[in-house]
């Protein structure tokens, strides 16, 4: 992180135990290092045993980041900062409106078969991440399944679990798979609206559809991160925790790049 990076995120990030006075052991590296460590292995897509040696030892960033990712330590920093980027664009912190698709990739060998499955519509043998997204492509909720598992089964896990944390989310926009019994489920257990986006009949090859291409860049977002090429994740928790990771980097990076472009304040005599 550059330093008007960590200057914006310092003050974003979760209070460790030890200091709020609920017990623990001192954190044993600065924070930063470790979120630099993590960083760098999601952008570069490294194996842990390969953390460069001007970072700490890999064995104390893989406990930092399992740590996190238990105690939804990055998911709390996520949402912060994604409250911070809403804020810098006069948008309410919270959405009402979002976005929901889904993408296949190939899994590694070291996916079980337990966790892993086949999708028949894109004859893919892997998993597959399941995005909500704001308006502006900043990730709400996301949960990894099989391939197998059907755009709509997965909505009915991913809905309420994003209705929980953020409540005003009353619209969502979504392709054809989720037409159907969805919409009306939705609507009656959660009062959400789910707005289905077709293409035209008479559109041939690429089209670019209302709302839906916002999720669509946010994919594309995600594959800059070498480590979200493919899934090399054992646990599908562990997918979930690399893709907060990789937004987490892009959003500290729009804030203080928006923040240095702002005119300094004019002095008065």
């Amino acid at each position: 992180m550059s330093d008007a990076e960590w200057a914006l995120v310092r003050d974003l990030l979760p209070m460790p135990g030890w200091m709020a006075g609920r017990g623990g052991r001192p954190e044993g590296y600065c924070q930063r290092q470790m979120i630099d460590a993590v960083r760098y292995l999601v952008d570069n897509g490294i194996k842990w045993r390969a953390m460069p040696a001007d970072f700490p030892p890999w064995p104390r960033v893989c406990a930092f980041f399992a740590r996190w990712r238990d105690a939804r330590l990055v998911a709390e920093l996520h949402d912060r900062l994604r409250g911070a980027v809403r804020a810098a664009e006069d948008r309410e912190e919270e959405a009402s409106a979002a976005v929901v698709d889904s993408q296949s990739v190939k899994a590694d060998a070291t996916v079980s078969f337990a966790s892993r499955g086949y999708d028949a519509g894109k004859k893919i043998n892997g998993r597959k991440r399941h995005l909500l997204t704001d308006t502006l492509g900043l990730l709400l909720d996301v949960l990894v399944t099989p391939a197998s598992t059907t755009d709509r089964d997965a909505a009915r896990i991913l809905l309420p679990a994003a209705k929980k944390h953020v409540r005003r989310l009353s619209r969502i926009w979504a392709d054809g798979g989720y037409r159907g019994h969805l919409q009306d489920w939705a609507a009656q257990h959660l009062g959400l609206v789910v707005d289905v986006v077709r293409r035209s009949d008479g559109a041939s090859g690429f089209e670019v559809l209302p709302r839906r291409w916002v999720v669509e860049r946010s994919f594309a977002w995600f594959l800059r991160s070498r480590r979200l090429v493919r899934d090399y994740e054992r646990r599908t928790d562990t997918s979930e925790a690399v893709i907060r990771w990789s937004m987490t980097t892009l959003m500290s990076r729009r804030l203080a790049a928006r923040y240095q472009e702002r005119p300094a304040p004019a002095r008065t005599a």
